[in-house]
């Protein structure tokens, strides 16, 4: 399974990307975030950043909308866009030239550059990959119902040691509207998923999700 860091993103497009580089697979950077937002944040120059509360770190070129929540800690990229009714519950970095959309809930998270979650998005426990996009509507599930620790189910299950864990999208991954990403999805660089799907387990790269059954080669 090509399910490594490496294989999945590009550590160019993140201010992540030193932090990352000390694992091998993604999921064992969850725990770290919100100390990586605050060692990050307190290196920012105040002449690029503005600091609107404490360990809430804003780029002057950022658009933040009044109604929009930013809980502590955080950090809002160059040029990002954050819309009305954005709820960022804190430990999320958000790359520069971002979309965080109209009623989107962000938590425990890395976005890297150019992600956008633009309509009713729930993002929790989760990396999403250079130029990634969730569809309107699309969600991680970062707990399973019955509680027990997450697995990583492919070619062989990995176990993550989490009880919560939502998804990993690698780079230029499309996810299409309405569309559910259980705990421990793994989506491969360039894939896209059908809207309406539930997806769980990997998704190899450069493939088009229909369902389970019907994991396609992109053409």
């Amino acid at each position: 399974m090509n399910i490594t860091i490496t294989d999945l993103l590009d550590l160019s497009h993140t201010m992540a990307g030193d932090y990352l580089r000390q694992f091998q697979y993604p999921w064992e950077a969850l725990d770290g975030i919100k100390d990586l937002i605050l060692s990050l944040g307190a290196g920012l120059s105040p002449e690029e950043y503005d600091q609107p509360q404490e360990h809430v770190w804003v780029h002057k070129s950022a658009i933040v909308a009044p109604t929009a929540y930013l809980g502590a800690p955080c950090i809002i990229g160059p040029e990002t866009e954050v819309r009305h009714g954005a709820f960022i519950r804190g430990s999320a970095l958000v790359g520069a030239h971002c979309v965080v959309g109209n009623s989107v809930e962000l938590k425990n998270v890395i976005l890297f550059d150019n992600v956008q979650t633009p309509h009713y998005n729930y993002v929790g426990d989760s990396i999403l990959g250079y130029k990634s996009h969730m569809g309107a509507g699309s969600i991680t599930s970062n707990v399973k119902s019955d509680k027990t620790l997450v697995v990583v189910k492919g070619e062989e299950n990995m176990e993550t040691g989490r009880k919560k864990m939502g998804a990993i999208l690698g780079d230029f991954v499309e996810v299409g509207c309405n569309s559910v990403l259980n705990p421990g999805t793994v989506l491969g660089r360039r894939s896209s998923v059908y809207p309406t799907s539930c997806v769980r387990g990997v998704v190899p790269a450069d493939s088009i999700y229909k369902d389970k059954d019907h994991i396609i080669a992109r053409q």
